[in-house]
């Protein structure tokens, strides 16, 4: 009998990243630090997806469905992963 796949983990920001949605872009504010990182519209689209619990492949379809011309979602959606990590903008 093989054991169920766990589930995939949620992506969350970290404590103290503050996000504000302005327009069709938000902003990442790190209040211990005072620095900001403004997401542009296709990686505000997918963070919001990423941050009400869709995985990354659910977030790129969202990403193609809004862009059809987004041939390159799931990379996309990696890219923007990476640098969140990358500048510790995510917990875990």
């Amino acid at each position: 009998m093989t054991a169920p796949a766990p589930a995939p983990a949620s992506i969350a920001l970290r404590p103290g990243i503050t996000p504000a949605t302005t327009g069709d872009t938000m902003v990442l504010l790190d209040e211990r630090a005072g620095k900001y990182w403004q997401i542009n519209p296709t990686g505000t689209l997918v963070l919001r997806h990423l941050l009400d619990g869709a995985t990354p492949e659910q977030a790129a379809a969202a990403l193609a469905r809004e862009h059809p011309g987004a041939v390159h979602a799931e990379a996309d959606v990696a890219d923007l992963l990476a640098t969140l990590r990358e500048k510790k903008l995510l917990a875990g």
